[in-house]
């Protein structure tokens, strides 16, 4: 073997390890806190570093990404004396990683005990209810406190987050207990609610369809005027187109006699004066046939109407027609005011209705 090769071999191997031990490469994201006989030099960058071997040593690896921590829940004491477990998220990242090495020991752990004592001062200001309540007044307060505070060890604290907030057993029970009432008494408002809408929008139905059945009543009633107006005065056109005579109307005056107390609402019937009028008119209407005479079928000028004897047929009818009318007249008025004392005592008359039929049997 030649002598040569070994110290050759040595000599490579010792370059190949100095070299190795010069060149650093730091990955991106990563921080290498170098020293130089056991004092801070630099911090390493991302990419191709070198540095003096054996002289210089990387003290700390750090990743300046943000982290995320979750603290284990701690118990905290509120304003009324309730014990709450408490558990945080914590958000940072490190912007110093000189600082980050040797300003603090552990930077978590340092963090992590700085959390818990601020939320013992914050928490220890409320009571349960607005603990809970106030969650991102809470989380407000402690990224200020944490981010003063980890300032000047190179760590800056974006977000603190407050994970769970567990009150006692006891608490819990009672707490269901009063939302289970609060849902009840709000479901009892809600149907008393509906129930009074309901009946609004019943009675206001009722009122409307009050209204439009009214309106309706008023209506017919107002056609029903008009059309009875128009027959009357059609009528009463009819009788003055054709001349009508007293003893016509006379007549239709006793007509309508028995209709005048008809109606159920009738509590009294008076009696109109133009009665005897109307039975005088009647009775001369029979009484005056006895001058009456056939109109001559020649163009001759009318004879003289015949008299009529005392005893005759003609006078002895024309006598037992007008005593025949006072009679229908009498029966009538009796008639009319038995119907107007059924009326007022609520009973109706066997006699109701006939006058009509006896006016037309006549």
């Amino acid at each position: 073997m030649d002598p040569l090769v070994i110290p050759i071999l040595v000599a490579a191997l010792v370059v190949i390890f100095l070299v190795a031990a010069t060149v650093r490469i730091v990955p991106q994201a990563r921080r290498y806190n170098i020293e130089r006989f056991g004092r801070y030099r630099r911090t390493l960058q991302p990419g191709l570093n070198f540095v003096l071997p054996v002289a210089d040593r990387i003290n700390t690896k750090l990743d300046v990404r943000e982290q995320v921590y979750s603290s284990d829940p701690k118990p905290v004491i509120t304003e009324d004396n309730l014990v709450v477990n408490i558990d945080t998220v914590l958000y940072y990242q490190i912007t110093d990683p000189r600082a980050a090495a040797y300003e603090v020991a552990d930077y978590l752990q340092a963090i992590d005990q700085l959390t818990v004592t601020t939320l013992r001062n914050v928490i220890g200001s409320m009571d349960l209810e607005e603990t809970l309540t106030s969650r991102e007044e809470i989380n407000t307060r402690l990224r200020t406190v944490l981010d003063d505070a980890t300032g000047k060890w190179g760590i800056r604290v974006n977000r603190v987050e407050i994970k769970a907030i567990d009150p006692p057993h006891t608490i819990k029970e009672a707490m269901e207990k009063q939302m289970r009432a609060e849902r009840d008494k709000r479901a009892a408002i809600l149907h008393a609610e509906g129930e009074r809408q309901a009946k609004i929008l019943t009675a206001e139905g009722t009122k409307q369809k009050d209204i439009l059945e009214a309106q309706g009543t008023q209506q017919a009633m107002i056609l029903r005027a008009d059309g009875e107006a128009k027959a009357v005065e059609r009528v009463f056109q009819a009788v003055h187109r054709n001349n009508a005579d007293a003893k016509v109307l006379a007549y239709k005056y006793l007509e309508t006699l028995p209709h005048l107390a008809r109606s159920d609402n009738n509590t009294f019937w008076v009696i109109p004066g133009e009665l005897t009028e109307a039975i005088r008119t009647v009775t001369s209407a029979f009484g005056d046939q006895k001058d009456a005479a056939p109109a001559s079928p020649t163009t001759e000028a009318p004879s003289p109407d015949p008299e009529l004897e005392p005893g005759s047929t003609l006078a002895l009818g024309a006598a037992a027609a007008a005593d025949e009318v006072a009679r229908q007249a009498a029966a009538v008025v009796d008639d009319a005011k038995a119907e107007a004392e059924a009326a007022r005592t609520g009973q109706l008359p066997e006699r109701a209705g006939q006058l009509p039929e006896r006016a037309a049997d006549e």
